[in-house]
């Protein structure tokens, strides 16, 4: 990394020099303020120190001329205005002590007293004056105040006084200018301070743009394009030691670990994705990042385990479907079969119904016969002479009889068959075939009753030819045997009654056998569609069960 000065310390460093500065310009400008205030004192000293000055010597020149004045006129006014000078007034003592107070120097003070003592020098002259003045010895007076001595004192007082003066004024002035010149430097300094304090906040502002408002905003930018998931957004900025350079740093880090963490979730989720479980989430994820790589781990785990679970049910269920496609498959070939069993058996039923209907309706023809017989019978004590006629009608009717009876007979037999096939398909049809059994079983004792009537019809029959037989040989006897043939007759009609009765409950009991059979027929074909459904069913689950087990089979599992 390259190495670069931190924005804080060159900002400490300027801030540093700024603040320095301004702490100089303060103690600049409290000196300039005190050295304003020493100017200002200087020029009021100088002030006070020439007006006590003058002050002072115009008390001695005040003294001077009133003592003149009073010498030269008398009056009394001009004497009190002296002394009240003197006395009162004191101009000379306060200026002295004023300049005093406010400093003079040894030299100064030595020209004061200097002064001092040749203005007492003039004391004893004045005093002179005034008492000649006071005696009225105006001239003497004047001597006094305008003689030699007096005037070469006042000139010698005034000699110094203008030296003192000068000298005065001259230390007062230089001590203003040179305060003055110290005031002017310092306004100098302060405005180069001012200037250098305005140079660096200059700088400082134009350090702070460039090295660190523009970088904020480029990475301000940079991290807009993080939060909009663009990572491979161009970042011109390159990291250093600085601070604004250690968080191009973090960015760039920042960006170089997302994009590992979303590569390797990105390569983790295609091998998924082609079917590689047998992944390990390994790497260390740091952070937020932790959870993540945890989900994942959860997430290869369960599909791990929900595919295992998926290969093996689904394994189970492609044998199991396998296994039902074949039971549904002998099914379907057995519920074909009874089928067309059922349908044989409903032909043969059918077949036995007509042959029972026509047995009914011949039962019908005997009895009708048989009535007419026995019509004939109760007639024939009239019309004895058609009893041979009778006789020979009673036996070829009793012929035609016979073989209708031998036809019931075969009927029955054919019946009972019938019903001993009906009872065995019934049985083989299991549950589905009770019913059918039942009738079945009806229809072979109804079929052993007609057996059992055919042969009482063929035994009273056979009686008949042998009473038809006696007839013609014992025609003595024909009244007896009309009677016992009436009777005979009468029973025949019933037997003939009965007869018929069982042909037509026969006849409906075939019906019902019919409907019955075609109500098996029917389930039967039901029961085989629904088979041929069902294994068509079970093909096609044990094929959706092995396109299961290849798709589960194209993971690879741990």
């Amino acid at each position: 990394m390259k190495k670069a000065i931190s924005q804080s310390v060159l900002s400490f460093i300027l801030n540093g020099i700024s603040i320095l500065s301004l702490l100089v310009l303060v103690v600049a400008l409290s000196k300039y303020k005190e050295v304003n205030y020493q100017l200002d004192q200087a020029n009021e000293d100088r002030f006070n120190l020439t007006y006590n000055a003058n002050r002072f010597m115009n008390g001695s020149a005040y003294l001077t001329n009133e003592i003149r004045a009073f010498a030269a006129t008398g009056l009394t006014e001009h004497y009190d205005n002296y002394l009240n000078e003197v006395n009162n007034l004191k101009n000379r003592d306060i200026g002295v002590a004023t300049m005093q107070e406010i400093g003079i120097t040894e030299e100064e003070q030595a020209m004061i007293n200097e002064m001092s003592e040749l203005s007492n020098t003039l004391v004893p002259l004045e005093e002179e004056a005034m008492r000649n003045v006071q005696e009225g010895k105006l001239d003497e007076a004047l001597n006094y105040v305008y003689g030699v001595d007096y005037s070469a004192s006042t000139a010698q007082i005034n000699a110094i006084k203008e030296e003192f003066l000068d000298a005065l004024d001259a230390r007062a002035l230089a001590q203003v200018q040179s305060l003055m010149h110290e005031s002017d430097n310092i306004k100098t300094s302060m405005t180069i301070i001012l200037v250098i304090v305005v140079l660096l906040q200059v700088i400082s502002m134009i350090f702070i743009r460039r090295g660190v408002l523009s970088p904020v905003f480029v990475v301000r930018n940079q991290m807009g394009e993080i939060a909009q998931g663009n990572l491979s957004a161009d970042f011109a900025l390159k990291s250093d030691t600085s601070e604004i350079g250690m968080l191009v740093e973090s960015i760039h880090e920042t960006k170089r670990v997302l994009k590992k963490y979303i590569s390797d979730i990105d390569s983790k989720l295609s091998q998924m994705a082609e079917g590689k479980m047998d992944l390990t989430i390994d790497g260390q994820y740091r952070g937020e990042f932790i959870p993540i790589q945890n989900a994942m781990r959860q997430i290869l785990d369960s599909l791990n385990k929900a595919l295992s679970q998926i290969n093996m049910t689904a394994g189970l269920v492609s044998e199991e479907a396998e296994r039902m496609a074949s039971d549904a498959q002998v099914l379907s070939n057995g519920a074909v079969e009874q089928a067309a069993a059922v349908q044989q058996l409903t032909a043969s039923i059918q077949e036995l119904s007509s042959q029972v209907d026509s047995a009914s309706a011949d039962a019908s023809n005997a009895r009708e016969t048989t009535e007419k017989a026995a019509t004939q019978l109760e007639v024939c004590s009239s019309k004895m002479g058609a009893l041979t006629k009778a006789m020979l009608d009673i036996s070829q009717s009793s012929r035609q009889i016979e073989g209708i009876i031998k036809t019931i007979d075969d009927i029955s037999f054919q019946t009972n068959i019938l019903a001993l096939n009906a009872a065995v398909e019934a049985a083989r049809a299991g549950e589905a075939g009770k019913g059918f059994a039942v009738v079945a079983e009806e229809v072979r004792n109804l079929a052993n009753k007609s057996a059992e009537a055919a042969r009482d019809i063929t035994d009273l029959i056979e009686n008949s030819m042998d009473l038809v037989q006696q007839g013609e040989e014992l025609s003595s006897e024909t009244t007896q045997a009309l009677l016992e043939g009436v009777s005979g007759a009468r029973t025949s009609t019933d037997l003939v009654d009965r007869i018929a009765e069982a042909a037509k409950q026969q006849a409906q009991a075939l019906h019902q056998v019919s409907l019955g059979m075609r109500q098996i027929s029917d389930v039967v074909q039901t029961n085989a569609a629904t088979a041929e459904k069902s294994a068509s069913s079970a093909e096609e689950l044990y094929s959706q069960a092995e396109e299961l087990k290849e798709s589960v089979q194209r993971f690879r599992l741990r």
